[in-house]
């Protein structure tokens, strides 16, 4: 099974956004040394808890200090911008690093009515994601028809290949959307993990059982059980912390215990058919994510971690590379 890393650059409390940034780059680094198959960031707006707004941008900085990994964006929320500058950007780091680049696609928002307003501009309508979508895989591929407006704009650089598009979804809508155009599909169980099982399943119906899809879950690793449940510590009370739209930087282990003493913990209520997150050691962890991944069919995982250390966040995902005994890039 391959593994992958969608990285949303925590900022924990007491650490800045650009201390946030490096440790992204850092992770990535030893990502791309573990043998993990691909690493995303995420664009996130107006929050203090998370340091990447401009995916674009942490692409070209993390595939400049790797060599074998994938690199892309987890995902660029198009309906603020244009898809032909997206498609320039991204063919432009196509270019640089050839073979190497993935364009996560989002349909989400990502931010609030004003935050909205103030990335799209006045003039943007207020929601045409799909309509923008379409648009974007026609500058990709040079495939609008004649007549249309956009038919003679040359995409440039030209020249280059293409890169990979997925379509990022937490519903089964954008599964069906992405069988429909013929897109990769990558399902944040993390965000929505009730239907995940039929998601799968109705992709996997819907492209005849040959649609390429990723399953994105929480990971929290450690060595011992007990480390482990520091650690997830933080993810519980920062997700307390969401469903009162607190968007202050990611407590510490030991803030986060604090929080959750007066037993409201709104993870520890959850019964869905597969736990959106999943801790502990590397055997128990492995043993979690195969049950999900045989259940659905997933034949990729890409694993997040809010943690508040660094430390504590790089040695997870090399405990998990070593519970599937993923291959290190040769020296």
């Amino acid at each position: 099974m391959k593994l992958s890393i969608l990285d949303q650059s925590p900022i924990g409390t007491g650490q800045s956004p650009a201390q946030a940034l490096r440790n992204t780059v850092e992770l990535a680094e030893l990502a791309d040394q573990l043998g993990y198959t691909r690493y995303w960031v995420a664009e996130h707006h107006a929050m203090h808890s998370h340091g990447g707004s401009a995916p674009e941008v942490l692409v070209a900085a993390i595939a400049a200090r790797t060599s074998r990994i994938r690199v892309g964006s987890g995902g660029v929320l198009l309906s603020h911008y244009s898809p032909f500058k997206v498609a320039e950007v991204f063919r432009t780091l196509e270019a640089l690093y050839p073979g190497r680049i993935d364009l996560g696609i989002g349909r989400s928002a990502g931010s609030s009515p004003i935050e909205t307003y103030a990335l799209r501009g006045a003039s943007s309508l207020p929601d045409d994601f799909d309509d923008k979508l379409v648009q974007l895989l026609a500058f990709l591929d040079g495939s609008f028809p004649p007549g249309h407006p956009f038919h003679d704009i040359v995409v440039t650089p030209t020249g280059t290949g293409r890169p990979e598009v997925w379509l990022l979804g937490s519903s089964p809508r954008s599964g069906a959307v992405a069988a429909q155009l013929g897109l990769p599909y990558a399902y944040a169980h993390f965000i929505n993990p009730a239907p995940t099982r039929a998601v799968f399943a109705d992709h996997q119906a819907r492209t005849g059982g040959t649609g390429k899809a990723i399953l994105g879950i929480g990971v929290y690793c450690a060595d011992t059980d007990a480390e482990a449940e520091r650690i997830y510590a933080t993810q519980r009370a920062f997700r307390k912390r969401l469903t009162r739209n607190d968007v202050r930087p990611v407590p510490t282990p030991e803030q986060s215990l604090l929080e959750l003493a007066d037993g409201d913990d709104p993870l520890g209520a959850e019964r869905f058919e597969f736990p959106r997150y999943v801790h502990g050691t590397p055997d128990r962890v492995r043993d979690q994510i195969l049950a999900i991944t045989e259940a659905t069919g997933a034949e990729e995982v890409i694993a997040l971690a809010t943690i508040h250390d660094h430390a504590d966040r790089l040695r997870s995902y090399e405990l998990l590379a070593s519970a599937f005994a993923l291959q290190p890039a040769l020296a």
